[in-house]
C-alpha cells in the first residue's frame, strides 16, 4: 500500500498556519530559497504530494518549480491567492484563457 499524499503549503505566516491548522506540513514566510529546498526534498523522498503556493512564490522562476510544473506526476503545484488581498487574485491561467479564447472568455465569470 501505498503512503498517503503529502500537503505542504508555502506562503505568508497567516495563510501557512490556517493550513497546519488541518494538518498540513507548512512554512510560514517562506522564500524562493525555501520553496526550491522543499521541492528538491519531495522530489528525493519519492512521495506524493499536493504542493500549494501562495501567489508571489507560485510564479517565482526556481529550476525545481519549472520543472515540476512542466513534469507533472506524483508532485502536484498550484497556487493559492493572496491572504492580505484576495478580490485583487487573478490566477496565472487567466491570461492563458484570454490569449486562446478572446479577451471576452471571461467575462461575467471573473468579475
Amino acid at each position: 500500500m501505498s503512503a498517503p499524499a503529502r500537503l505542504v503549503v508555502l506562503g505568508s505566516a497567516g495563510l501557512a498556519e490556517g493550513f497546519g491548522l488541518v494538518g498540513a506540513e507548512v512554512y510560514p514566510d517562506a522564500d524562493q530559497a525555501r520553496v526550491e529546498a522543499v521541492l528538491a526534498a519531495l522530489c528525493a523522498s519519492g512521495d506524493s504530494a499536493l504542493v500549494l503556493l501562495e501567489a508571489h512564490l507560485a510564479r517565482g522562476e526556481g529550476e525545481w518549480l519549472r520543472r515540476l510544473r512542466n513534469e507533472g506526476g506524483r508532485i502536484v503545484v498550484t497556487e493559492l491567492p493572496p491572504l492580505a488581498a484576495p478580490r485583487d487574485y487573478a490566477p496565472a491561467v487567466d491570461a492563458v484563457v484570454r490569449a486562446v479564447l478572446g479577451p471576452e472568455a471571461l467575462k461575467g465569470v471573473t468579475e
